[in-house]
């Protein structure tokens, strides 16, 4: 049983696929605390978070034995992203969280430079700062990856900074110099891109 659980994470799926249950139980053994304790704080309810918690892997066993799991990606960023789905998806149900479409990939009061005022808009800017917007989402993909997952979680799935040190496995000043970096590079690409972020 050592000699498994030392074998890296992408082993252990490719063992758990070909019919190794034991392989799974180590993944779970390995990583199922720090998931947990994500899911806690953001619902704040023992019961409750065990619930989505059990979700949770019983999805990610579904997807790896569907063959779907791409095996390129890091199993706990992976496994973290199932869980805020599954968290924001009871936010939804209960209503006690407003979120736009999956489809739109950021949230309603998105600000990153604080472009939108609080002021009431006309039809024409509103399309208008939504156009801005949605250009700004496509320049976030030119950045570095490292970069751009970072902004990505802060941004639109609003981890705090130690969450995304944690499914970086990096330290906390590691995870804000790459934000840092993201949107010094970010405004670069606006600038260059002559995208007018104020009104």
């Amino acid at each position: 049983m050592k000699a498994i659980n030392s074998l890296e994470d992408s082993q252990l799926i490719c063992m758990y696929k070909k019919g190794d249950e034991a392989a799974f139980a180590v993944l779970l053994h390995r990583y199922k605390e720090r998931i947990f304790r994500f899911i806690y704080s953001k619902i704040r309810d023992k019961k409750l978070s065990e619930d989505i918690f059990q979700d949770a892997f019983i999805k990610i066993i579904k997807t790896i034995k569907s063959g779907s799991y791409n095996e390129e990606g890091k199993f706990l960023p992976w496994a973290m992203r199932i869980s805020h789905n599954l968290v924001i998806d009871y936010f939804r149900k209960t209503s006690r969280v407003k979120f736009v479409s999956e489809s739109s990939s950021m949230r309603e009061d998105f600000n990153i430079f604080h472009l939108i005022s609080s002021e009431e808009q006309s039809i024409e800017e509103k399309i208008t700062t939504s156009e801005i917007l949605n250009q700004m989402v496509e320049l976030v993909d030119y950045l570095p990856e490292s970069q751009k997952r970072i902004l990505k979680m802060r941004i639109f799935q609003e981890y705090s900074f130690k969450e995304i040190a944690n499914i970086e496995e990096v330290s906390i000043n590691t995870a804000l110099g790459r934000m840092r970096y993201a949107l010094i590079n970010l405004r670069k690409l606006i600038k260059e891109n002559n995208i007018q972020v104020h009104a």
